[in-house]
């Protein structure tokens, strides 16, 4: 199925039986053979002079597959006006496909077939008005008309293949990329072959590597669902690294984008270890934005680690708010593990007082768990608490006494106020 749209080709052939009833076809097609070479050589000079992107171009088969190109063209040409009919332009998708694999700009590819026009349609001029009678005019202006056509033509199928092909190479690399932060993110076994030479390939098997994974999300988590918006984070953190030598692998998981983000430890091993990679992307990470809640994992040594790092990663982004968007594993308080391990356990099966401090406390509008917490705050002084809350020493007292009429714990002391507060993060986590 032809790339171009089909009545595009019949415009084509349209002009070519123009060209028929001016009797530049076929007579023409002799004189275009004999000047074949001179016009390859003069059309790749001046695609190599005008165009500096063929020349500066590191790939070695770009300049063979420019002049191949070019003989391609020149051939399809002398056919066309040997008599043959308009083709399926094989070739020119063949090309257009080779240079998305290439990575190499379409916007090259297209100029080169506007700077190749001039040359092509001289050619063929030349030839129609040595070789055909009629009107000078009507000849000439038959094969302008074929020329810009013909342009057109091969210029629409070779982007609509350039494009086609980019788009599958990118679903390829992106179902790669996928297939391998899955493998990193779920363990792998180091028995599976096809697994060992897919990392190796990717990089990921050098011993001097460091890893940690990093999970981030909107501050709106609904905000999610939308992928431009997951691809806007992706895209976010990547431009947060560039300019390191942090290498980064990047994908969506349960909702959350999830990166492996590996760099090397030490160059050898006469060279200083670096800081660690945790450590360094922190700062990167706060570029990110108020919008954006980032949980880092720990520095790990290889990539079995990595589903203990996603796990750490997943638990300071639980623990990452507003006032820490971007939160550290190796950083996270204690307290707030404990909470965040134990709150599940304590809502199954809370203390027999837990229910009634909380029923008392929503009675209070709030003002008993917050005087255990001003008081903790406070280094378990009163007086400070008081100042803090702005009420007198005395209405403290006085909750205290209520909290433990309901509990039978003790605020004032040490063990039980811990006791108090861990079963109220507990439960209102």
């Amino acid at each position: 199925m032809p790339s171009y749209d089909p009545s595009g080709l019949r415009r084509l052939q349209e002009q070519l039986m123009q060209l028929h009833r001016c009797g530049v076809i076929p007579a023409a097609a002799p004189v275009l053979g004999a000047m074949m070479t001179e016009t390859l050589l003069r059309l790749q000079d001046t695609l190599l002079a005008e165009i500096p992107a063929f020349t500066s171009s590191a790939n070695p088969d770009v300049l063979p597959a420019l002049r191949q190109h070019a003989e391609d063209q020149a051939r399809e040409l002398l056919r066309l006006f040997s008599g043959g009919s308009v083709g399926d332009f094989r070739f020119v998708r063949d090309h257009a496909q080779r240079r998305a694999e290439q990575h190499f700009p379409l916007e090259v590819v297209l100029h080169a077939y506007r700077c190749g026009h001039r040359v092509l349609s001289q050619w063929l001029r030349e030839a129609a008005l040595a070789t055909a009678p009629g009107s000078p005019d009507t000849m000439a202006a038959a094969v302008a008309d074929f020329s810009i056509e013909y342009t057109n033509a091969i210029s629409i199928i070779a982007a609509s293949d350039y494009v086609t092909r980019t788009r599958l190479l990118t679903e390829a690399e992106g179902d790669r990329r996928s297939e391998l932060l899955n493998i990193l993110l779920s363990g792998h076994d180091e028995s599976d072959g096809r697994v060992s030479r897919l990392m190796k390939r990717a990089g990921y098997l050098d011993q001097r590597q460091t890893y940690c994974v990093i999970a981030a999300q909107a501050v709106n988590p609904p905000e999610m669902e939308n992928p431009e918006r997951v691809r806007r984070i992706i895209d976010a953190i990547a431009t947060a690294i560039t300019g390191s030598s942090i290498r980064l692998l990047a994908g969506v998981r349960n909702n959350v984008v999830t990166a492996v983000l590996s760099d090397l430890r030490r160059q050898s091993g006469w060279t200083a270890a670096k800081s660690n990679l945790s450590e360094r992307i922190q700062p990167l990470l706060m570029t990110l934005g108020p919008s954006v809640l980032v949980g880092v994992s720990a520095d790990h040594p290889s990539t079995s680690y990595l589903p203990q790092a996603l796990t750490e990663a997943g638990i300071a982004l639980d623990l990452a708010d507003v006032t820490q968007r971007v939160a550290m594993f190796t950083k996270l308080p204690v307290r707030g593990l404990l909470v965040l391990r134990g709150a599940e356990d304590v809502r199954k099966a809370p203390p027999t007082w837990l229910a009634r401090l909380i029923a008392a406390d929503g009675e209070a509008s709030g003002s008993l768990i917050t005087t255990l917490r001003a008081f903790a705050d406070a280094d378990m002084n009163m007086q400070q608490a008081a100042r803090q809350l702005s009420r007198h020493p005395n209405t403290l007292y006085a909750r205290f006494a209520r909290i433990h009429e309901i509990t039978g714990l003790d605020g004032q002391r040490y063990r039980e106020l811990t006791e108090l507060l861990l079963a109220a993060d507990c439960w209102c986590v």
